[in-house]
């Protein structure tokens, strides 16, 4: 036992000399790799950390056209360069590194996808496309498809969107699919073209089945047809698909009624989905039927109940204007005039529609987020509706 402490003893000095020459050499090649820097490397960070970024790409732009060694920075700079909307200069810096003989075929590959996107951002959508087409038999061929998706998703060329959408490796391509087929039945519709529109929201359906969107234009198609039963059939089906677009139903659901001549049951059904399903939009759309059916009174009754069942700023605003038909003394209807403009102060800015995936709001609702380019990401929720939810 004594003699194993002993050759412990004499390991510990061993050990402290291999750490000391293990940090040398790396202390060694630490500054040859700074000596091998070119001096516009280190002005380039000075420029930056003095917060002049325009000198600093400048001096690394140098660095970059000196040195073989410096693929990483090329793209980093032809990166910036596209943020910043020079898609010009970044052009250029990822045409050099494609023309160089001296890369790599992975290496060049990554070029002409940073290319592809440069012309992309441009405007320039058809070498765009060429670049991506081309890159669909390499290594970075997802890439690739999703970025031939959002050109032709650009050009509203939904045929070519179907196609390469069931290529993608997406697990929400299905979803995108459906909506590129309403897209195109919504296109036939307009020119009456009755048939080839049902022929794409069958497609739509069968793609994705709880299309909303979908069931929404069968609907428009059998109103145009004449056949309102059909139509309230079709938006009937929203309530099992998703419960929430059915605000978006409300006013077709009420105008098929009224061509039945059973305006009261269509009234009915929709103050029962109001109360299934509460909703800002759906309490806008009840309370205008019930205002023109039954009168401002019912209409006042009818927003206290939905205030009651489900509190709200914007269902407060609505109370108070429901509530000034109603009023005969100018006081109190003075002091209802300026309670709902202080309300509505509060209920402008959470009276809008908000993109569950990038959160971007819009004050009207959208199929399609303008920021993010996601289908059905803007349920037709209100953003303080949005955020009790949470």
């Amino acid at each position: 036992m004594e003699f194993e402490a002993y050759w412990q003893l004499l390991l510990l000095p061993l050990f402290f000399a291999l750490g000391w020459i293990a940090a040398r050499v790396d202390i060694h090649h630490v500054v040859r790799e700074s000596r091998e820097l070119p001096r516009s490397y280190f002005q380039g960070l000075n420029f930056l950390l003095s917060e002049q970024p325009d000198k600093a790409i400048d001096a690394f732009l140098e660095v970059a056209r000196g040195n073989t060694q410096t693929v990483e920075l090329n793209f980093a700079l032809g990166g910036l360069f596209r943020r910043r909307g020079e898609t010009d200069r970044a052009i250029r810096m990822h045409q050099s590194l494609i023309e160089r003989d001296d890369l790599g075929e992975e290496i060049r590959l990554q070029a002409m996808l940073e290319l592809g996107q440069d012309y992309l951002k441009a405007g320039l959508l058809d070498r765009a496309e060429d670049i991506f087409t081309r890159l669909q038999t390499s290594t970075l061929k997802e890439e690739a498809r999703r970025q031939l998706l959002e050109i032709y998703q650009i050009e509203k060329d939904w045929e070519k969107a179907i196609g390469i959408a069931g290529e993608c490796d997406d697990p929400y391509a299905a979803k995108s699919i459906a909506q590129f087929h309403c897209e195109l039945a919504a296109g036939e519709l307009m020119r009456s073209r009755f048939e080839q529109a049902e022929n794409h929201l069958r497609e739509a359906q069968k793609t994705h089945r709880l299309c909303v969107r979908a069931s929404l234009i069968v609907g428009d198609i059998a109103i145009q047809r004449d056949a309102p039963e059909k139509a309230i059939d079709a938006w009937q089906r929203i309530e099992q698909q998703d419960p929430a677009y059915l605000s978006l139903a409300a006013q077709r659901i009420q105008g098929a009624y009224q061509r039945l001549g059973r305006p009261e049951e269509g009234l009915a059904l929709l103050r029962a989905y109001l109360e299934r399903y509460p909703s800002l939009d759906l309490l806008e759309s009840v309370y205008q039927l019930e205002l023109e059916s039954a009168g401002s009174d019912a209409a006042y009754r009818l927003v206290l109940g939905e205030l009651r069942r489900n509190p709200s700023l914007s269902g407060l605003e609505k109370l108070i204007s429901a509530r000034l038909p109603l009023v005969v003394n100018e006081d109190e209807r003075a002091d209802l005039e300026l309670a709902r403009g202080i309300v509505h102060g509060y209920t402008r800015r959470l009276a809008r529609y908000r993109c569950a995936e990038c959160g971007f709001r819009a004050r009207q609702f959208h199929w399609r987020c303008p920021a993010c380019g996601g289908w059905e990401t803007y349920p037709p929720r209100r953003s303080e509706e949005f955020d009790a939810s949470l």
